[in-house]
């Protein structure tokens, strides 16, 4: 097993004990356990680094990853924050709050802190990308037309209780006042229609159920009686109109509901326009661009994103390090998202020749994470094209980059797949297992089911059954939990067949 070979090797989890208990040392032994998705033990760990020294900033940042990872998004913050007193432009403090507030739902404030990040290092696409998403979940949650209206409502809010609160003469106040309240209750009914319309789009076929349930509970006859259960028609009608509202809630949150064709047009007309301006500021040209090929890529409009994405790499060529710092990285990123496109169109030869240079540019620049991405990208094509031999090669050169055990999970995952297919099976049950490691390691169960039943199909040709009967049986329990009634089916008759094996 990888994990017992990284054990029984220097640097490793046993050996970093060793010695005097350095601030250097009690930092290295939390960051393993970070990488490792041992979150509790790296807390600890850092937290008696901190002990030696209070204010390094960088040690408050990896023990806030740990507690956002955990959930704890209160102590995330407090540490995030920390960190930034002792340097209020500390890039990785500020992404590490921006993180924090918006898993907390505050993605107002969120989207401020990505904006500040974004403006100190406007070459790093974690920014670019935290700026889209905290967009995205202020349009999807408040339902506004534009996130700059949805904070202007905040502001022009808090603005006027500063106000008030000043002592001014509440006469000159009231006819802004009236005025102000009729456009609310002209945004509300405007508000109101558009909700309705989101909903029934959320919903689908079960609007046409909720509009029948509300009707249900309008009438009295009905909604007094009781069930032979002895449960109120009333309280399980509820019940069911609740559900469908919580779900259309948490859909708003989660779907990105575009206007595609009618998108990409005001885009390309924006583009033309601006084609023809001398760009004053590089930087944020590029950074508006790249947001506008991932909105086109994500919202369904490959060829879209592909023909911008070769713009704006025209204009950027043509420019010196001087006018764009880190060209490198942002001629990367543009690669990438011309080899994503591509991806989505089919063309493969196309897609690997630009994540081949996007990873040219990250072994210039060292930019590790950028690498670790370009390798990602082209393990994928070469899966897609059926080359699996090549997949594994290139997927293997990525395991020194992996920072948490979901990474892992997924990696190993895919890299025993391959294994599988070209009737490896001795290697494939190995990756299979160090997969299933890293799932039962973050207690995620779906990949706790794909892990099981990867082990369990090797393991079945390696001509083990008894240890392949266990697995699909893990497998098994997981599906049931997730409530796959699919997947439950499949593996029932795949264990069955097993289990004859074992008899024979």
């Amino acid at each position: 097993m990888l994990k017992n070979q990284l054990l029984n090797t220097p640097g490793s989890e046993e050996t970093l004990y060793q010695g005097p208990n350095t601030f250097s040392t009690v930092m290295a032994v939390g960051n393993q356990f970070l990488h490792k998705g041992l979150y509790l033990k790296a807390v600890e760990s850092y937290t008696a680094a901190l002990a030696q020294k209070p204010k390094d900033k960088t040690c408050l940042v990896s023990r806030s990853k740990c507690f956002l990872r955990m959930g704890d998004c209160d102590n995330a913050l407090r540490d995030a924050e920390a960190a930034l007193k002792q340097d209020k432009k500390f890039v990785k403090g500020l992404y590490q709050k921006a993180e924090a507030l918006y898993t907390k739902g505050d993605f107002e404030f969120a989207l401020v802190f990505y904006h500040r990040g974004h403006k100190l290092r406007p070459e790093l696409q974690e920014f670019r990308l935290g700026i889209q998403k905290a967009e995205e979940a202020i349009e999807n949650s408040v339902g506004s037309t534009s996130v700059s209206h949805s904070l202007k409502l905040k502001l022009e809010s808090k603005g006027q209780l500063l106000f008030a609160s000043k002592g001014e003469d509440t006469k000159m106040l009231q006819p802004v006042s009236l005025l102000r309240r009729k456009r609310e209750m002209k945004q509300k009914k405007s508000t109101k229609s558009k909700n309705e319309r989101t909903a029934k789009q959320l919903l689908g076929e079960l609007h046409s159920d909720k509009e029948y349930l509300d009707k249900l509970l309008k009438d009295e006859g009905l909604t007094t009686g009781k069930m032979q259960c002895g449960e109120r028609v009333h309280d399980v009608l509820l019940d069911c109109v609740n559900y469908l509202h919580t779900r259309s809630e948490f859909w708003r949150q989660q779907k990105l509901i575009y206007t595609r064709e009618r998108t990409r047009k005001l885009m390309q007309k924006k583009w033309n326009k601006s084609s023809h301006r001398p760009i004053s500021d590089p930087a944020r040209f590029v950074l508006k661009s790249l947001r506008e090929i991932d909105r086109a890529l994500i919202s369904g409009d490959a060829k879209g994103s592909l023909e911008d994405a070769q713009d704006v790499m025209k204009t950027v060529e043509g420019w010196t390090e001087e006018m764009l710092p880190n060209k490198n990285e942002v001629m990367a990123n543009l690669h990438c998202a011309m080899g994503n496109a591509l991806m989505e169109l089919g063309e493969m030869c196309e897609a690997l020749s630009h994540y081949e240079k996007d990873l040219e540019l990250a072994i210039q620049g060292d930019l590790l994470d950028v690498k670790s991405n370009a390798l990602d990208n082209i393990g994928r094509v070469h899966v897609q094209s059926g080359r699996l031999a090549e997949a594994i090669e290139v997927w293997k050169q990525k395991i020194p980059f992996i920072h948490d055990s979901l990474e892992k999970t997924l990696l190993f995952f895919e890299i025993g797949r391959c294994y599988l297919e070209l009737h490896f099976y001795t290697e494939a049950a190995e990756y299979a297992r160090e997969s299933l490691e890293a799932a039962d390691e973050i207690e995620d169960e779906k990949w706790q089911l794909n892990a099981n039943l990867l082990v369990a199909q090797s393991e079945f040709h390696l001509g083990d059954i008894r240890s392949c009967v266990i697995h699909y049986e893990r497998a098994l329990d997981r599906a049931r939990v997730l409530g796959d009634v699919c997947a439950t089916d499949t593996i029932e008759k795949a264990l069955n067949m097993a289990r004859q094996n074992s008899v024979q």
